[in-house]
């Protein structure tokens, strides 16, 4: 088995693309969440509110011959793909076109406008908005293939769309893949777009906030009085490489990947099942070969959806006990969907780096029906870890878990 480190981050996100603004934004202890007017026309949404990126323009470097084929899900994974990539410092190395480069990376679908331009289609008869390019911008592997493309990556491809654990078991494959020596490098992660059905699919199941004037006190992940998820947008990508091959050529690197699980509940689509979750991030543990007591912090997936964040509660507390450190990210930019688990993961590694683990915003009262754990309220924490997890769970009872570590 190889050591695998990750070399290169980069994202897209509500809170900016650059991690000294992002971290400026989480110390303040701010969300992004806003109202969205624009969603007025759809008459039975409950929920006017999400967590949508800074507008982003096709950069004038990137050729139409390689845009043609992307919708902004694929646009936001390239983007964000580029950003690893420099940050990895192989942005122009000619290297990883030799086929010792893979990717491996989701969403939960992909673009909305073509499956609009087909459903017109079916409904009228007319194709005057289908084109050439629709079914590549709205297919499931639109991201995998739109980020290898861009950069001719000729290792090989993952598609994860596996709606909310999608950027999480991109990390995990990807990390595999290179572990056992199917590559040498690999980018990785996840990727959404923001549109009224996405919205409209937790909204048919009561499970999206209806704060529509507070747009700043949801959602609240783990609180008693939480009424449900915020919708967000965005990506990013994560440089696995093998760690050899990472010093030969004098790479930073940010951390370790040690440890990867991956289950199904088997039992409902969407009604989540604790005990799985649990063997998920023990699968994590035996793999890395760690005790539960050497992970410090748990980034939770933390939706604030009702049955979801017991569940999960109920899950990590029979793993670590009371005494685990935990907060949900997703209170600051909502629940990107297919890109939660590579965003988080990018900053969980950040935070660790750091020393210093950020708060649930909104977490007032923990729901009594969630287990008992050390929840990070009010402020951030400093911890000194050396391990840490970061869990993710998907429709159809998909499980994820990470372990990621300082480079030792």
């Amino acid at each position: 088995m190889k050591r695998v480190v990750i070399t290169g981050m980069g994202g897209a996100t509500a809170l900016g693309d650059q991690w000294d603004r992002i971290e400026a934004a989480l110390k303040r202890g701010v969300n992004a969440v806003r109202r969205v007017n624009e969603w007025n026309h759809f008459d039975s949404l409950h929920t006017r509110l999400a967590c949508p990126i800074p507008p982003l323009a096709t950069p004038d470097h990137y050729p139409r011959k390689k845009t043609r084929s992307m919708g902004p899900v694929s646009l936001y994974a390239v983007r964000a793909s580029e950003l690893a990539l420099a940050d990895a410092g192989l942005l122009d190395d000619p290297s990883i076109k030799d086929g010792r480069m893979g990717v491996a990376y989701g969403s939960s679908s992909g673009s909305v406008e073509p499956i609009r331009a087909f459903g017109k289609m079916l409904d009228t008869g007319s194709m005057s908005d289908v084109t050439s390019n629709s079914y590549v911008q709205m297919m499931p592997h639109t991201t995998a293939v739109n980020v290898s493309l861009f950069w001719d990556l000729k290792g090989r491809i993952v598609p994860t769309s596996c709606a909310c654990a999608s950027g999480s078991q991109a990390i995990g494959y990807a990390y595999e893949m290179i572990a056992h020596g199917k590559q040498t490098l690999m980018l990785a992660g996840g990727a959404e777009e923001l549109s009224g059905p996405a919205v409209a699919v937790f909204d048919l199941l009561y499970a999206t906030s209806t704060r529509n004037d507070e747009p700043q006190l949801t959602p609240r992940p783990f609180d008693v009085a939480r009424d449900g998820l915020v919708v967000g947008e965005g990506a990013a990508t994560l440089v696995l490489e093998e760690y050899e091959h990472a010093v030969a050529r004098g790479a930073r690197i940010h951390a370790e990947v040690v440890g990867f699980g991956c289950n199904s509940d088997g039992a409902h689509i969407t009604q989540p099942t604790a005990a799985t979750m649990a063997v998920a991030m023990r699968q994590a543990l035996n793999d890395a070969g760690l005790a539960p007591e050497a992970i410090a912090y748990v980034n939770a997936h933390g939706t604030s959806t009702d049955r979801g964040d017991v569940a999960e509660s109920l899950a990590t507390a029979e793993v670590f006990g009371a005494r685990m450190p935990i907060s949900s990210l997703k209170s600051y930019i909502g629940h990107t969907l297919g890109a939660c688990g590579a965003i988080e993961a990018w900053w969980t590694i950040e935070m660790m780096k750091r020393n210093w683990y950020a708060p649930t915003l909104n977490l007032g009262e923990v729901d009594p029906a969630c287990a008992p754990l050390d929840y990070i309220m009010g402020e951030r924490r400093m911890i000194d870890a050396e391990h840490v997890m970061s869990n993710n769970f998907a429709f159809g009872g998909v499980n994820t878990s990470l372990i990621f570590s300082r480079i030792r």
